[in-house]
């Protein structure tokens, strides 16, 4: 028996594609959902709905969700724009472009890291749950740049201690909307799960403890390009931080961004990149650091707001 979800359409994916717009909501690829859509799995206020409807203001989903049609498996697949930053015996750190997601996950059958290095003939450590093997972060599918992998079980064990002790560097780009107040602060906020959509996640009183410390670069007249440093790794952590203080970053219509700024921008992601990345090497103890350049969709956002 297929599991049920039962959805509101939010306010910023009103207007959206049925199978855009769930995709979306949901974390899943969009041809997953244009299956469902066509075996007439999902249904908008009680009616089955076409893959290029679009979502209703004040309308609910009713989502049934196939059964997995196998495990979890890595599948090699050679990416575009997918690159090694830095490889030795012990990791390996890639600039990895949106679309493409941290490991294998049921609902999703895009590109994978595992996969893309897989065909890279690049093998890595093989602790951890079999999906996750050698994943030590993680970063949103819809997210570009810097992430490391265990290659060395013993640099998978020192990694993912690393990760634990909030020893590793992060330094991610955003382009949120508005401009925040003050310039440069810090959002020390619980995140947990949303309490009315599991996929997503929200600042909530019983949530896990979650700080982001932000720094504004550039400002434009609709929005801020802002260095973000995270003291806590919790997932979607920068989108929902900034969303809740009512500068969700441009693009992400999950978290309420202007879907109008989204289209001027050509954007269909959200904007947001790992730039730096600092660690102590697993085995060597020496501090590794590794940078990444914005990808062209984001570089064109950019250009079009200083415009």
């Amino acid at each position: 028996m297929n599991e049920t979800k039962l959805l509101p359409v939010p306010e910023s994916l009103v207007g959206e594609r049925v199978d855009a717009g769930v995709a979306k909501l949901m974390g899943l690829s969009r041809s997953v959902v244009a299956d469902m859509v066509v075996d007439g799995l999902v249904q908008m206020n009680g009616k089955v709905v076409g893959k290029s409807d679009r979502l209703a203001a004040g309308a609910f989903l009713e989502v049934s969700l196939p059964k997995p049609k196998n495990h979890l498996e890595i599948i090699p697949v050679e990416v575009e724009g997918f690159k090694i930053i830095y490889q030795d015996a012990d990791i390996v750190v890639i600039d990895k472009p949106a679309g493409v997601a941290s490991h294998p996950s049921v609902g999703w059958d895009g590109p994978t890291v595992p996969g893309a290095l897989l065909a890279l003939g690049i093998q890595i450590s093989t602790s951890g749950a079999q999906e996750r093997q050698g994943i030590v972060q993680r970063l949103d599918v819809g997210t570009s740049g810097l992430m490391t992998l265990a290659k060395s079980e013993v640099a998978y064990s020192r990694l993912k201690q690393a990760f634990r002790d909030r020893a590793v560097h992060k330094i991610y780009h955003a382009v949120i909307q508005g401009h925040p107040d003050p310039l440069a602060g810090t959002f020390d906020a619980p995140i947990g799960r949303h309490p009315k959509a599991e996929f997503k996640f929200a600042v909530m009183n019983d949530g896990k403890h979650s700080v982001t410390h932000y720094e504004t670069l550039e400002a434009f007249p609709a929005a801020s390009l802002v260095e973000v440093n995270l003291e806590t790794g919790r997932t979607h952590q920068i989108r929902v931080h900034f969303s809740a203080f009512r500068h969700p970053l441009v693009g992400d219509t999950m978290y309420g961004a202007d879907p109008k700024l989204a289209a001027k921008l050509g954007l269909d992601r959200q904007w947001l990149h790992a730039v730096r990345l600092s660690f102590e090497h697993p085995t060597s103890g020496e501090t590794v650091s590794f940078e990444s350049s914005y990808p062209a969709e984001l570089q064109h956002a950019l250009s079009v707001l200083r415009s």
